[in-house]
């Protein structure tokens, strides 16, 4: 069957928290980042949707929405 070993589970390197804090400091960015430009993606396509503005407009809209979000989220 199957023996009880006491102890700790995992006996391998210790950890490097560096890299941890590095990984998840870069996914907190790519999430934030991410969101806002879906945000501004959705803006975009509700002004070429819903406006008489133009595939032009709409571009620029969300061009102009994800850099002015993205600067002012720094």
């Amino acid at each position: 069957m199957s023996e009880h070993v006491g102890g700790a589970a995992e006996t391998g390197a210790a950890m490097d928290y560096s890299e941890h804090d590095k990984t998840y400091g870069g996914f907190l960015a790519m999430a934030k980042y991410g969101t806002i430009h879906i945000i501004a993606l959705l803006i975009a396509m509700a002004v070429f949707f819903f406006t008489g503005a133009g595939a032009i407009v709409s571009f620029l809209t969300f061009v102009v929405l994800a850099a002015g979000i993205s600067y002012l989220m720094r």
